[in-house]
């Protein structure tokens, strides 16, 4: 509905691919031309961030909230600094998405923008692959998202990078799902590679809706 503002922060496992989905939901977002900024949170391990892909995303209609590398050389692993902007990041118009860094410590950098307790529209999904180490079974990804913090919904991003076949895909989606009732979370959605949303189709195994990923984040190193 026209009017309604799009708040998201997207965390998850190191690698479950939660800054993919991040930034094609702040394209998908973009192409209804409504204004959309993606905020790059990741304080826990910056070397891949959105600064070595940030002007290109700026061309493609987001507004981002990111270092870029030549304002941030020797940062590397050691850490980041926050953008002096990013605590009010609410403030803007239009959808703000959030890439925040992986795990319970990246989870918690929510708490230094300004506002999110109060915004009515903010919501937190959780990325999920279940060929991670730390989300490989149903019980594992309950207990994970459970450490998380308020969670309102899961993402099945499950994959195995040049390795991932339908049959991988959908077998995470059975997961997830699966958790998801455990936990009393819905599953907004199934993420695969463009090639591979086209063979699963508009709806995985479980009904949930897939959405295909553009890969940009094989260029994101810093």
């Amino acid at each position: 509905m026209k009017g309604i503002r799009t708040v998201e922060a997207y965390v998850g496992e190191y690698a479950s691919g939660k800054s993919e989905v991040a930034i094609n939901r702040a394209l998908e977002l973009a192409r209804t031309g409504a204004k959309i900024t993606l905020v790059d949170l990741d304080l826990v391990e910056p070397c891949y961030t959105l600064r070595p892909i940030k002007k290109e995303l700026i061309t493609r209609g987001i507004d981002v909230l990111a270092w870029e590398t030549r304002d941030t050389v020797g940062l590397g692993e050691t850490g980041n600094i926050l953008r002096a902007e990013i605590p009010w990041a609410l403030r803007r118009a239009g959808h703000i998405v959030f890439d925040v860094g992986y795990g319970v410590g990246g989870a918690r950098t929510l708490n230094l923008i300004e506002g999110i307790e109060r915004e009515p529209s903010f919501h937190v999904l959780a990325v999920i692959n279940t060929s991670r180490p730390m989300t490989l079974t149903v019980e594992d990804i309950v207990a994970y998202v459970r450490e998380l913090g308020p969670v309102h919904g899961l993402i099945n991003n499950t994959h195995l990078a040049d390795e991932t076949t339908v049959e991988v895909v959908q077998d995470g989606a059975r997961a997830v799902a699966q958790a998801g009732r455990r936990l009393g979370l819905p599953v907004v959605a199934t993420t695969a590679v463009e090639e591979m949303a086209a063979v699963i189709g508009s709806f995985d195994v479980e009904g949930n809706p897939v959405r295909p990923l553009k890969r940009f984040m094989p260029r994101a190193f810093w």
